[in-house]
């Protein structure tokens, strides 16, 4: 779960995104988020990156993070 205080809003997160969020707090890169995913759930590379990079947009449009990792 992610709390918005500014908007006052939360949001439910499967384990993916919380596994996500809990990376980007701890400075993880992007590549180094899909590394982990990838190998924590046992997907595909491709796989990990296009749901990486799909849910760090989607924090991006609620104005969750300011800025996606490098």
């Amino acid at each position: 779960m992610a709390l918005d205080i500014r908007q006052g809003q939360i949001f439910n997160l499967n384990p993916a995104g919380s596994r996500i969020l809990e990376l980007l707090k701890n400075g993880k890169s992007d590549s180094e988020i899909v590394e982990t995913i990838r190998g924590h759930f046992g997907i595909r590379i491709e796989t990990a990156e296009a749901d990486v990079h799909e849910f760090l947009r989607v924090l991006m449009e609620h104005k969750l993070i300011e800025e996606l990792t490098k």
